[in-house]
């Protein structure tokens, strides 16, 4: 006999229950959200926490109660795993959009001391600029500009991936090279 579940599972909406059913059978979705909809289902069926668990292939039912608890909570939503512990992320999209619009910017030779942008000349730019990132470092910047698409080029700074500037008569021209995908590595 098992015991009283503390925060037993409140009934599925008929659109939850399709949505569980659909992402319980589906392919291509992560192995960790199938199973997460998998066990929200048997506790549905009426299964106890340590059958859906085992039924799962897990040993006890205490993440099954978690699971629960948070389906209760959040709905759906419970089923994408949240933050997985570690750091918070301090730099935001919001930072990652001031950095990359910084490489976009052509540096200026007298303010900015230099003809094409370095990780070291754009950290003095960003932690002096009034709308900067006082304490960003260079590696921070190399990974937002990789994950960017953006490669180190000797002879021409940051630039992205697949884009060239050729010197014509009539001025320079940018080229993009349609077979040249961003890699994000």
């Amino acid at each position: 006999m098992t015991r009283r579940q503390k925060d037993p599972l409140r009934p599925l909406t008929p659109e939850e229950r399709a949505a569980l059913e659909q992402l319980s059978r589906a392919p291509r979705e992560p192995a960790s959200h199938v199973t997460r909809a998998r066990l929200v289902l048997a506790v549905a069926d009426g299964q106890s926490y340590t059958a859906a668990a085992r039924g799962a292939g897990r040993r006890a039912g205490d993440a099954v109660a978690k699971l629960v608890a948070r389906f209760n909570r959040e709905g759906l939503a419970a089923i994408v795993p949240g933050h997985g512990g570690g750091a918070a992320v301090r730099y935001g999209e919001a930072e990652r959009a001031r950095v990359l619009a910084e490489v976009r910017r052509a540096p200026d030779r007298e303010a900015d001391g230099t003809a094409t942008w370095s990780l070291s000349t754009l950290r003095r730019a960003l932690r002096q600029a009034p709308d900067g990132l006082p304490g960003v470092s260079e590696y921070t910047i190399w990974c937002v500009l990789r994950g960017a698409g953006r490669r180190w080029q000797q002879a021409r700074s940051w630039c992205e991936t697949g884009v060239v500037i050729r010197q014509r008569k009539a001025g320079p021209v940018v080229v993009t090279d349609p077979d040249a995908a961003p890699q994000n590595s």
